[in-house]
């Protein structure tokens, strides 16, 4: 087992990784920018390095400054958390000719799995179920994609081959506008992500978004750890997740999860990963993999029982899975609301320093946050400030206790969005399961301030 990892993140990420460390007995190293002087990680480190000024692309995307200190500090692993470099293969790469573990899958896996192109055409290989499009990019002849789009069935959308994060796509509901949608998307994607291939996908019109949690090790062995319901989401952006999804059979749940551990084998995957696909009239299509831990993360870890960070640490180090998937079992239900530093309604960012923060307790009720009392958050990154994770017996009580917890949650001095989150633990529509990817654009479309 590794004796010090370096943990290339920030925010609550960080400060759950380096939790999991000092309960293995592993020492850790943050590296942190000039905004996050203050932040409870730094505070708790065993060892903490300034890389940087508050920019990303100076302190937190800085790969010599991250790997440098790995090397002043003897580290032997780094950990990338999610998001900056995280599902960066070149990273990956580096860190490992460095003479470090990467605490993630192989370069080849993260390049693979990176570019939607090549990782539809690895599921397809490997029997998991695809949105009905393109086998690969699309090509220049303007004849053949309206061809393909006629035969797909409007509407169709067009997606960035290296795109992400709800970025990177253009919905055509009519072959008149499909050429000039092709491109304007290659032309951004391009732009955005250095990479101007795009591909073609039907379309689907109200599907929820369901993704499935896999672990595997560099033994060949890969297991899934259930499935969460991440339909609650605004511009692509997830808000609130539940594990696991409501209203959808086990036997169909199962033969998805089992389907995802074979590809795992198949394409020699080790570590943490997603399969995230769109979910409609009892079929599951994939839309990509995400080659990191999630965010969400939590709520398959209130129901397994299996810390996921710790599992990836583990086999990060070369061990073998503790378990099979017949060892693996579900029990109960856990719902994660994002805590966000920003106007519940406009959504507008809310930086600043949090003048009293009390967070919630009680049986079943988990936040994972780096804030406290006095702390500024910075105007610089991701609004996220914490998550509050309930666990239940079912979902009903899982529901109740996150209603509490909300009530009795306190953040002053700047806006959250609890006041949205305490609105649709009590929508009908919620409470009853099964929304859509689509709901809480409507939903909020209703509700405007």
């Amino acid at each position: 087992m590794f004796k010090k990892i370096l943990i290339a993140n920030r925010g609550e990420i960080a400060l759950r990784i380096q939790r999991a460390c000092r309960e293995m007995g592993i020492k850790s190293v943050v590296v942190y920018s000039e905004a996050d002087r203050e932040a409870k990680y730094v505070k708790l480190a065993d060892e903490a390095v300034c890389i940087g000024p508050a920019a990303s692309a100076l302190s937190y995307l800085n790969m010599p400054a991250i790997i440098s200190t790995a090397e002043v500090t003897d580290a032997e692993a780094i950990h990338p958390g999610y998001g900056f470099l995280s599902e960066n293969a070149n990273f990956a790469e580096r860190v490992e000719k460095s003479g470090f573990v990467f605490i993630g899958p192989t370069p080849e896996s993260i390049r693979t799995m990176g570019d939607k192109v090549a990782a539809k055409q690895a599921m397809i290989k490997s029997g998991v179920p695809c949105v009905p499009g393109s086998e690969g990019a699309l090509g220049e002849d303007p004849k053949e994609n309206i061809r393909m789009a006629r035969a797909i069935g409007y509407p169709v959308i067009i997606k960035a081959a290296g795109g992400g994060g709800g970025r990177g796509m253009r919905v055509v509901h009519t072959e008149a506008a499909l050429i000039h949608a092709v491109q304007t998307t290659r032309a951004e994607a391009g732009a955005a992500f250095g990479n101007p291939q795009v591909y073609m996908e039907k379309f689907l019109e109200n599907p929820r978004h369901v993704e499935i949690q896999i672990m595997a090790d560099t033994f060949r062995n890969a297991v899934w750890l259930g499935e969460r319901d991440c339909s609650m989401q605004r511009r692509h952006q997830k808000i609130i997740e539940e594990a696991p999804a409501p209203g959808i059979a086990r036997r169909v749940i199962e033969r998805i999860g089992d389907r995802c551990a074979a590809a795992c084998k198949k394409i020699g995957y080790r570590g943490a990963g997603t399969f995230e696909f769109l979910y409609e009239n009892g079929e599951f299509f994939f839309i990509e993999m995400n080659t990191r831990v999630q965010v969400e993360h939590p709520v398959t870890e209130l129901v397994t029982g299996i810390d996921i960070v710790q599992m990836q640490i583990r086999v990060a180090a070369g061990e073998k899975l503790p378990f099979t998937q017949r060892q693996i079992t579900m029990r109960g239900h856990a719902i994660e609301c994002r805590i966000n530093a920003e106007d519940a309604y406009k959504f507008t960012p809310s930086p600043g320093r949090i003048t009293l923060w009390h967070a919630p307790g009680g049986p079943g009720v988990r936040v994972d946050s780096h804030v406290y009392t006095n702390y500024f958050v910075p105007p610089h990154y991701d609004s996220m400030i914490g998550k509050i994770i309930c666990h239940g017996d079912t979902r009903e009580q899982a529901l109740a206790r996150m209603r509490t917890a909300l009530s009795e949650t306190v953040v002053e001095g700047i806006q959250t969005n609890i006041p949205l989150h305490r609105e649709l633990m009590a929508d009908a529509k919620f409470i009853e399961g099964g929304t859509s990817i689509h709901y809480l654009e409507g939903w909020l479309g209703q509700h405007r301030r």
